[in-house]
């Protein structure tokens, strides 16, 4: 039987998709054309505009096919974790970053976006979607700190904002640390013991209490 149109279009947009994250993590965004793109997945660049808009568009697409790390923020904890919000912001952190091990496309993309992406339009679709997520992450995550304070899992006087701020650089510098040179030490290996130190400076480090009047 002879596939319907809708697969064959399915199809040839995946199989774009999949070029287009080869090419970028190979030469980079700013460096890489549609018909690039078009190339490496054997379709003629009117087959490309035909799924998508422009380059930003591609790309934007590409990027939704898997959780952006400030996305991966926002979701609701399960039940095992809903009254242990540290818990939770824990083993969100620790699935992260070995998911990014694990998932090689999770691996080309992120890496794309961290060491790749060039972005020099503040009003271009890349740029924000990865700033409503990086805004909205950091909100969730002060809201998941501001729960484990409630809880006494926290200090009571810890800043929060302070404390989402050292909690987040630490972190995604860990994973662009990894992407840049994934050979220098074994991600998986050290997640956990790095994702309880940085939760350790949180309960103990004097300079992220608030400073009293």
């Amino acid at each position: 039987m002879a596939r319907s149109t809708k697969e064959e279009a399915l199809e040839t947009r995946n199989r774009i998709l999949d070029a287009a994250e080869e090419v970028f993590f190979t030469r980079g965004l700013a460096q890489s054309s549609l018909a690039d793109v078009a190339v490496a997945a054997d379709v003629t660049r009117g087959a490309i505009y035909w799924h998508f808009k422009n380059k930003s568009d591609l790309f934007e697409a590409m990027c939704e096919r898997v959780r952006l790390p400030m996305e991966t923020m926002m979701t609701t904890p399960g039940e095992k974790f809903v009254r242990d919000p540290l818990g939770h912001l824990r083993h969100t952190w620790i699935w992260l970053l070995r998911d990014v091990v694990d998932n090689p496309r999770s691996r080309r993309v992120l890496d794309i976006i961290f060491l790749k992406c060039e972005l020099v339009d503040h009003n271009d679709p890349i740029w924000v979607r990865q700033r409503e997520c990086h805004r909205e992450g950091l909100e969730n995550m002060r809201s998941i700190l501001e729960e484990a304070v409630a809880m006494g899992q926290l200090p009571a006087d810890l800043d929060t904002q302070l404390a989402v701020l050292s909690l987040h650089s630490s972190l995604v510098g860990l994973l662009t640390d990894w992407l840049f040179s994934p050979d220098s030490f074994d991600l998986k290996e050290v997640v956990e013991p790095l994702v309880d130190a940085c939760l350790d400076g949180l309960r103990n480090a004097p300079s992220l209490r608030r400073k009293k009047a």
